[in-house]
């Protein structure tokens, strides 16, 4: 009994300390990059961590959304001979 509640309490424990969350700087003698040319800002640490949708595209150009046979094309004719 005593056992299971240790590892009860230190689960429990365990489980408390993934919420804490730091305030994220660079390490200790590290700056943050510098602006580039082009930048109008020098960017945050939260610019830097959120990837712009350069970084990560969506797909917008979906082929096929819906199965549905084909319209018979009056310009596919057979080669000629």
């Amino acid at each position: 009994m005593k056992r299971t509640a240790i590892l009860a309490l230190a689960a429990l424990a365990l489980l408390a300390g993934c919420g804490k969350k730091n305030v994220l700087r660079p390490a200790d003698g590290r700056t943050l990059p510098q602006k580039s040319a082009t930048a109008a800002s020098q960017p945050g640490v939260n610019d830097l961590l959120n990837p712009g949708t350069e970084a990560r595209p969506t797909r917008e150009d979906e082929l096929v959304t819906k199965s549905k046979p084909l319209e018979p094309d009056r310009f596919d004719l057979p080669p000629p001979g």
